[in-house]
């Protein structure tokens, strides 16, 4: 049996609200911390702001607010929100976590960052 393009669009993964995608393993630490010493209405937001060495800076923290424009996905039992004027600027971007000797904490790894400062803080 065929699809509708109705049913089509029903079927197709929500992610695509805002085009960034939130590993497994980002998403069980974010739920982790969020169960350990939040709240269960906050979502994990990402924005950008003007900021940082290269002109541009992510920002990724715990928000109990919903503002207008907002796109919202759920990855794995924790939601991860993306105001509409950092829609553009993180398409494709990828959120995760890593815990080595080097590094711990959270990445992005963001297509449309033409370029971005030894920190990875920052970008342009």
């Amino acid at each position: 049996m065929q699809q509708t393009s109705t049913e089509q669009a029903a079927a197709e993964p929500v992610k695509a609200a805002h085009g960034v995608t939130l590993s497994e393993t980002a998403a069980a630490k974010a739920k982790g911390l969020l169960e350990r010493d939040g709240s269960a209405d906050m979502v994990l937001r990402i924005a950008v702001q003007p900021g940082g060495c290269s002109g541009l800076r992510y920002e990724l923290f715990f928000d109990d607010r919903q503002l207008d424009g907002d796109a919202l996905v759920h990855f794995d039992g924790i939601g991860l929100a993306v105001d509409r004027m950092s829609k553009p600027y993180l398409d494709g971007a990828v959120i995760d976590f890593v815990d080595t000797i080097e590094k711990q904490g959270f990445t992005i790894d963001n297509p449309n960052a033409q370029n971005s400062c030894a920190c990875g803080d920052s970008f342009h």
